[in-house]
């Protein structure tokens, strides 16, 4: 291990902070070191691999792919991304689609969309380009995805910004106060993964839908992390009873693959034309294979609906820990906050050492496991982090 570390840290750029595992094969909902230790996975790759390590529909349909066409560009058609738009479309009740690598470039695509739509419709000379997001959001690495992002600690080093981003509390009031003749959108997140597992009011979301409608101000949903299942329902504005304007998608999407979309409704949908965006590996035939397994997989009577059971079941046995104070999120996006004295990042580590993979957001730890993970494998988990938990006491 310490030598493929070594040579890890050598050749590849320092960005993360890396816990010293070096993975080797996984299976199902369990990964496995080059050591043989087996990990129960909480974390899913961020929430990527939706259906856990090797999924026996997802690997047939990705093998099939490559043994027939791996790559093309979009100069020319594919039967495997044209079904993967209709699937996608069909679950999600959008229009039309774009394809991209990644949730930074499908919201690229949703903010070009949005600025777009303004441009047309009320002309340069209106200047409405401007873009509210929330305050302790998450959209990305890219400089334009990282101006959107509403974290102060992340604004550094790379100036400058790119204008036209607006980050506010998700509060009505400061929607309201924030709105002037250059509003073109507000992007949001209905719970902020990487800020912490913060869900959105319900209140706060009608009455942004309300204002938005009323005055033609585009709804964008960054649904990277909340999307394909990941909150008992497809998408989590489905849990709010609302349909933004656009939504984009990644991580769960593909299974492990690299895929972004971004989707569009009947206002949005014909807003870019030929040449106005693109993406070489974009809708990727293997990738499409992928995303089409999963879609099959979690659109499947009863899927989502046991999804929603796994979630309520972790909630339930969470709430008997002594040391949680307080769990956010929806279904399987657990947000867990500790009582005072116990730090998160600490507990995470040891939860690794002792088997266990977990995420953290902010001071809190975070799980994001596959949609296909077992009771017996949540229960395993669990008495790992209660052991952890009970050796800090």
């Amino acid at each position: 291990m310490k030598s493929s570390i070594d040579s890890f840290n050598k050749y590849v750029m320092g960005t993360y902070g890396r816990y010293d595992i070096v993975l080797d094969k996984g299976k199902e909902e369990t990964v496995t070191d080059d050591y043989g230790k087996k990990y129960i996975d909480f974390g899913s790759g961020i929430g990527t691999n939706s259906l856990g390590f090797g999924y026996p529909a997802w690997t047939e349909s990705v093998i099939s792919q490559i043994k027939k066409l791996q790559h093309t560009s979009n100069y020319y058609y594919t039967e495997v991304q044209g079904e993967f738009a209709k699937r996608l479309c069909e679950i999600s009740g959008y229009k039309n689609v774009f394809f991209g690598n990644s949730g930074a470039e499908a919201n690229e695509c949703a903010i070009k969309i949005a600025r777009k739509y303004s441009f047309d419709k009320y002309g340069a000379d209106s200047k409405r380009y401007e873009i509210i997001t929330l305050q302790q959001s998450f959209h990305g690495r890219t400089v334009t995805t990282l101006s959107a992002t509403g974290q102060e600690s992340m604004h550094n080093y790379f100036f400058p910004f790119t204008p036209g981003f607006v980050h506010i509390t998700p509060d009505i009031r400061a929607f309201e106060a924030a709105l002037t003749d250059k509003t073109c959108a507000i992007m949001l997140e209905f719970i902020q993964g990487e800020g912490g597992v913060i869900n959105l009011t319900e209140e706060f979301v009608k009455g942004v839908f309300d204002i938005c409608k009323e005055r033609d101000i585009l709804v964008i949903a960054d649904e990277v992390q909340t999307g394909c299942g990941r909150t008992g329902k497809f998408l989590a504005s489905q849990n709010y009873g609302v349909k933004p304007d656009i939504t984009t998608l990644a991580k769960a999407i593909a299974g492990g693959l690299p895929m972004g979309a971004c989707l569009a409704d009947e206002k949005c949908a014909e807003v870019l034309g030929r040449g106005d965006h693109g993406s070489t590996f974009g809708g990727n035939p293997v990738c499409s294979a992928g995303g089409n397994a999963v879609i099959k997989t979690i659109s499947a009577p009863g899927f989502l609906d046991e999804v929603i059971k796994k979630g309520d079941y972790f909630r339930e046995k969470l709430g008997k820990f002594d040391a949680v104070e307080d769990i956010t999120g929806l279904a399987l996006m657990i947000g867990i906050k500790f009582k005072d004295g116990i730090n998160a990042a600490d507990i995470s580590k040891k939860c690794h050492d002792n088997g266990l993979l977990v995420l953290t957001a902010k001071d809190k730890l975070r799980f994001l496991p596959p949609l296909t993970i077992t009771y017996d494998e949540i229960d395993a988990g669990l008495a790992i982090l209660d052991k952890v938990l009970l050796q800090e006491n």
